[in-house]
């Protein structure tokens, strides 16, 4: 009788330039362009210079990219020259993936809203939050958020997803981060309500839940739906991951995700957790009229708080998510090289996202599947986030 066990199969890690299946979508390898706003839509309609942007990184080897960020209310851009959704929009987003389709990759939508990271002054709209407060974006205050508000900002999501079936999307990000409307209702610091969108980590977690319920509802499996979810928030009394991993638990079980894309940081409170590495201080204030360009040169080391750049800088908090759920993770954050993308392949992550890197080299994955010892040229200096306003591109490259 035989005394040696019989061997144990482990399965390989898929390689990262392999094609891979989300949800009803197949995309040619497990690359997504992370979503960064483009600020290159100056009417609130896409522009050339929008879709040469998708298309530079899409004929660079991405197997997705993402457009943000397209507001599902006028009310619901971060400023007044964002695209909404809306009939004149849809000619250009339909112009926009098509160009991307022709690369053989897939194009997302990453649609939501803003709430109380929105600019009222700049939209000419109330801004919106669970609770009220001040809004030093449009120095006013933001509105509670009612029942009514809740109802419609639900359908405006649902209708949102079917205009981006009609124009030819493959996917829709919704997005649940960086304390945008649907993440301040799952920040317990900012989301003190009594009622049943308020308390618990289930009641925070209504709202966002019936934005997904809706969406799946009206456009079945047609397009891939994923969301993207802060881990933390990155500052006292916010989302951490005793909140978000239960969370994440709530949105699986209801079974309208195709995949979550694992974020961090506040736009509001901490964006540099989010980006990390330099923060551009001088640079960002100079985008802003006075007085908020005195106020953010005044405060500007507090609110853009430094922290050091490294690889995978989410991967510690992204594995307990990935140990406590079944469905497929984007793990994004310091991703920028083939000994990442390979890491995270291993670590059960089955797509990794970029954003940064690929501003200053668009056809980086290109050239790291060609030569898989390829270095990112990115610095990490941030200098790329104040160009939101004009154009986002890298500072570091020179202007034609």
């Amino acid at each position: 009788m035989s005394t040696h066990s019989p061997a144990v199969s482990v399965e390989a890690p898929p390689d990262v330039f392999s094609p891979a299946q989300l949800g009803p979508i197949t995309l040619r390898n497990r690359v997504i362009k992370s979503a960064t706003f483009e600020g290159c839509t100056p009417k609130g309609l896409v522009t050339d210079q929008l879709i040469d942007y998708h298309l530079a990184v899409a004929r660079g080897g991405v197997g997705m990219t993402t457009v943000a960020y397209l507001a599902v209310a006028p009310d619901g851009r971060t400023h007044g020259e964002q695209i909404y959704w809306r009939p004149e929009a849809l000619p250009g987003l339909a112009r926009l993936t098509a160009a991307i389709h022709e690369t053989g990759a897939k194009v997302s939508a990453q649609i939501g809203h803003a709430g109380p990271v929105a600019n009222a002054r700049s939209n000419r709209a109330p801004s919106y939050a669970p609770t009220r407060r001040f809004n030093p974006a449009g120095l006013t205050f933001d509105r509670r958020v009612s029942t009514h508000d809740i109802q419609r900002i639900v359908e405006q999501h649902a209708q949102a997803a079917v205009y981006a079936r009609e124009v030819g999307f493959d996917a829709v990000e919704v997005h649940f981060g960086h304390n945008y409307l649907a993440s301040a209702f799952l920040s317990p610091a900012m989301n003190r309500r009594r009622d049943e969108f308020g308390g618990s980590i289930a009641r925070r977690a209504e709202f966002p839940r019936r934005i997904l319920a809706a969406i799946r509802e009206r456009v079945g499996h047609d397009i891939a739906v994923i969301a993207k979810l802060n881990m933390v928030d990155g500052y006292r009394g916010g989302t951490h991951l005793e909140h978000s991993i239960p969370t994440a638990q709530l949105l699986e079980s209801d079974g309208h995700l195709d995949a979550l894309v694992l974020t961090g940081g506040s736009s509001l409170m901490n964006p540099m957790y989010l980006f990390r590495g330099g923060a551009p201080v001088r640079e960002f204030a100079a985008t802003w009229p006075n007085p908020q360009r005195l106020g953010i040169r005044l405060v500007g080391r507090w609110f853009l708080k430094a922290y050091p750049w490294e690889p995978l800088y989410f991967l510690e908090d992204a594995r307990q998510f990935r140990a406590a759920l079944k469905m497929p993770l984007v793990l994004l954050g310091g991703v920028v090289d083939k000994a990442g993308m390979d890491t995270a392949m291993r670590e059960g992550f089955p797509f990794v996202g970029m954003a940064r890197a690929l501003l200053r080299e668009p056809d980086l994955v290109n050239r790291i599947q060609a030569q898989p010892t390829t270095p990112s040229l990115c610095i990490h200096c941030n200098r790329c986030m104040p160009t939101i306003y004009s154009g986002t591109r890298c500072p570091v490259i020179p202007t034609p």
